[in-house]
């Protein structure tokens, strides 16, 4: 039963993952053509993804990163290294196909989709960027509420449309990233709140903060989770919370509710699902974690949402750069389901 549901916001209808298909399946990947256990955690994986398609078999040829874009007021206390103009800097070159995750999608052969969920500047039009802004930028999150409920709910109901259509449109994985300067500082109350866990544990230096700089972003985050004693999932987003990461949020419902994975990227994104599980625990089960983020704070996310990510690889970009990286495990995983062939076919000649 989901928790803590707004009467203003509610989530899509999710089917929750059926532990008594599990048998089934490990059986299947157990009678392909090696030695069972063998592929060790990618068969695990396969599981999850033929628990997630059953009765159909899992696809991955078709994948999507979804870079949600916002602008945080919490910049303003000096949370970030960096002003919010780079949002608009970044966003301007994930458009023109320069950024690392256009780098790293390229090498994957995934598509990206850019996503204004609520840049602080006004953005031109351009044909690869998909205006669903709610506003320009948070508020100051240590002076006042981020956003309103009303706003709030309606990024959780965008970001779950923008992934339902992806996948209507035929997408077989989803992937989520994500640009936004303090968005770390956000993540970290989220964290903070919906794990639970002590504030200082979860609250790392993001884009690279030198020693001063994290003495102003600590204070800066103490005196906003100060203001406020938000635990439920809801009104924690409000007050504390980022547009780009409520749509993330969103777009793991949206996923789940259409019975297809998503793959979420470091700590950011992690924020994003472990809010999205918080309204509605049935979606974990639709959540591939794509790596272990240096940043301070993600393993405690992990850990509240029991994931064993698939990677480790002292990542902290963001952008959807390790989601992109554990897309090829994730297709590997769906064809070892699909495309091996059964050890008693193998031994009988039927091949």
């Amino acid at each position: 039963m989901s928790a803590n549901i707004s009467p203003v916001w509610q989530p899509p209808a999710i089917t929750p993952l059926d532990p008594a298909i599990q048998p089934m399946i490990r059986a299947r990947i157990d009678g392909k053509a090696k030695p069972p256990g063998s592929l060790g955690r990618i068969e695990d994986l396969a599981v999850r993804l033929g628990m997630i398609r059953h009765p159909g078999e899992p696809r991955g040829d078709n994948a999507v990163l979804l870079v949600f874009t916002a602008d945080h007021g919490l910049v303003a206390e000096g949370v970030s290294q960096y002003p919010a103009a780079v949002t608009v800097a970044m966003v301007m070159t994930f458009l023109a196909g320069r950024a690392t995750a256009n780098a790293f999608a390229a090498a994957n052969h995934v598509e990206i989709r850019v996503i204004d969920a609520g840049i602080a500047a006004e953005m031109a039009p351009h044909p690869k960027l998909i205006d669903a802004r709610i506003r320009p930028g948070t508020a100051n999150a240590a002076r006042e509420p981020a956003m309103t409920p009303d706003q709030a709910a309606e990024a959780l109901t965008r970001g779950s449309r923008i992934a339902i259509g992806e996948i209507r449109n035929g997408a077989d994985i989803l992937a989520l990233g994500e640009m936004g300067i303090g968005n770390t500082a956000s993540s970290a109350l989220l964290v903070h709140r919906l794990a639970p866990a002590p504030l200082n544990d979860c609250i790392g230096v993001g884009a690279g903060q030198d020693e001063s700089g994290m003495a102003k972003k600590r204070a800066a985050i103490e005196m906003a989770a100060a203001r406020s004693a938000a635990t439920a999932p809801l009104e924690v987003l409000a007050e504390f919370g980022g547009l780009e990461i409520a749509m993330m949020a969103g777009a793991v419902l949206g996923a789940a509710s259409l019975r297809r994975p998503v793959i979420i990227d470091g700590f950011i994104s992690t924020a994003a699902a472990l809010l999205a599980i918080r309204l509605c625990p049935e979606a974990r089960g639709y959540c591939v974690f794509a790596h272990r983020s240096a940043e301070r704070g993600h393993d405690i996310a992990l850990a509240a949402l029991d994931a064993q990510p698939l990677l480790d690889l002292g990542l902290r970009l963001g952008e959807g750069s390790g989601a992109l990286l554990a897309v090829p495990l994730v297709r590997a995983a769906a064809r070892l389901l699909t495309d091996v062939a059964d050890l008693n076919d193998v031994l009988a000649g039927n091949i």
